[in-house]
């Protein structure tokens, strides 16, 4: 077991690396999370709107693993952030599952026109009151968001899971989410496959530390003290993701790898100051 954990200020502990299952749904879906499970995965990050919650629990129930030892997210759309709605759909995304609980849930985003995340946040509150949920977070949560929350419930999220890759390194957010305690999560670590992976800088340090890319980058959130959720359909690169405990990067190299960053390096625009999701 290559992957260390980290412990959250709720007082679990959530796998330092995770595994994304964005689009993988139905039997292939399962077969490659099954994969990912025996090359020591135990982190699954999903999402109602990614419609394969049933794939992640087929999943984790054909697996030897015990429930105890997976670390299973999941998120609540946009569409569903009135309480009586949330308190519904957390409910429907365990039957979809198959799961007694969730690790982790977290608000998908949260949509500041409809001005209806507070109640969401009630719902997840609640539902961890019930064991329904043992964590729950938020996902593209600006600092204003997640002062709101402090203000109205008095209760922070463990987990912000935010657009973070070597062109969007997101400092200020990263150093909010330090202050409040709470760990941030990466989604999209590598740039969704974009230029990213063949800019010239990435790759002289991939050439001099000996490792890949990808690996590069993923090792460098790690020593951010981010937690990325790459996803990987293959064998070799769920593998290889995982050998990035095998290294560690020095001062220098981070410093090259944050000066690609931009001032607006969102890859599609999705600014959650006004960005809607449903």
């Amino acid at each position: 077991m290559k992957i260390p954990k980290l412990q959250l200020q709720d007082g679990y502990e959530i796998p330092a690396l995770g595994f994304g299952t964005y689009t993988l749904n139905g039997h292939e879906g399962v077969k490659i999370m099954s994969q990912a499970i025996e090359q020591g995965y135990r982190m699954l990050d999903s999402a109602f709107n990614y419609e394969n919650e049933g794939a992640v629990g087929q999943a984790v129930r054909l697996s030897d693993v015990p429930r105890d030892e997976f670390f299973i997210t999941s998120k609540l759309p946009g569409r569903r952030q009135r309480y009586e709605q949330a308190v519904q759909t957390i409910e429907e995304s365990l039957f979809r599952a198959q799961l007694n609980y969730y690790d982790l849930y977290l608000i998908h985003w949260p949509n500041p026109k409809q001005g209806l995340f507070v109640e969401a946040w009630q719902a997840l509150i609640d539902a961890q009151k019930k064991g329904q949920i043992k964590s729950i977070g938020v996902s593209n949560f600006l600092p204003e968001h997640i002062e709101t929350l402090k203000k109205e419930t008095g209760v922070l999220p463990v987990i912000n899971q935010v657009e973070l890759h070597p062109f969007f390194n997101q400092e200020k957010q990263r150093a909010y989410d330090q202050s409040q305690g709470i760990i941030t999560m990466a989604w999209s670590p590598l740039g969704r496959a974009s230029d990213v992976l063949t800019h010239p800088v990435l790759q002289q340090i991939a050439q001099e530390v000996g490792y890949s890319v990808p690996q590069i980058i993923l090792r460098w959130q790690v020593q951010l003290g981010v937690i990325p959720i790459p996803k990987s359909a293959s064998h070799q690169n769920q593998i290889a993701n995982q050998e990035v405990f095998d290294f560690s990067l020095n001062d220098n190299a981070m410093q090259r790898i944050n000066t690609l960053t931009k001032a607006d390096g969102r890859l599609k625009n999705q600014d959650p100051a006004i960005y809607e999701e449903f």
